[in-house]
């Protein structure tokens, strides 16, 4: 939200609306995010922080991806990349698989969102997206990890990733597991 409201002041729009989906700011992100996906916003939601979520394909947050990882030095979407990868804890907090992946695998750009939805992007431009179809998060970790063992992705973090116990009271009775 404080980057919402820089550019808001840097461009002499209005603070108090910056929410609105016809704010000028959201306007511009959802060009953003539609220049970067490579398709069309389909749908304009609200996000849990009440800021417009723009809803996009999973194979365009993949590429959106790619493009951020893949841009130019010095670009405004390369800048982003760097950063997230240089203070990943600020993405997702410092005990979360999108932290691990950017300070383990190097290059890597990562990050869950609501409803059990990753996307994360190599440093060669490879990327996936997917979702969780229930909305439920406890899957996230196994089928991220088996789709980066699947791309190739030699790393501990990557089996730190895929274990997801299930636990029957204080005992582990089981794990859950990707099985593509």
């Amino acid at each position: 939200h404080a980057a919402m409201l820089a550019v808001c002041v840097r461009n002499g729009w209005d603070t108090a609306t910056y929410l609105d989906p016809a704010h000028p700011l959201q306007q511009l992100v959802g060009q953003v995010v539609a220049e970067a996906a490579g398709e069309p916003v389909a749908a304009v939601g609200t996000d849990g922080c009440g800021a417009p979520l723009m809803a996009i394909g999973l194979t365009g947050l993949a590429r959106a991806f790619r493009s951020f990882v893949l841009a130019e030095p010095g670009s405004a979407e390369r800048r982003v990349a760097d950063a997230m990868r240089a203070h990943p804890e600020y993405v997702a907090g410092t005990r979360r698989p999108d932290t691990w992946l950017m300070r383990e695998v190097p290059g890597t750009l990562s990050k869950m969102g609501a409803e059990a939805v990753q996307a994360v992007a190599l440093a060669d431009g490879r990327a996936l997206a997917f979702k969780i179809d229930d909305g439920a998060g406890r899957a996230l970790g196994p089928v991220l990890a088996r789709a980066l063992e699947l791309l190739g992705v030699d790393a501990p973090v990557v089996a730190r990733i895929g274990r997801s116990p299930l636990l029957g009271g204080a005992a582990e009775v089981g794990e859950i597991r990707a099985t593509f």
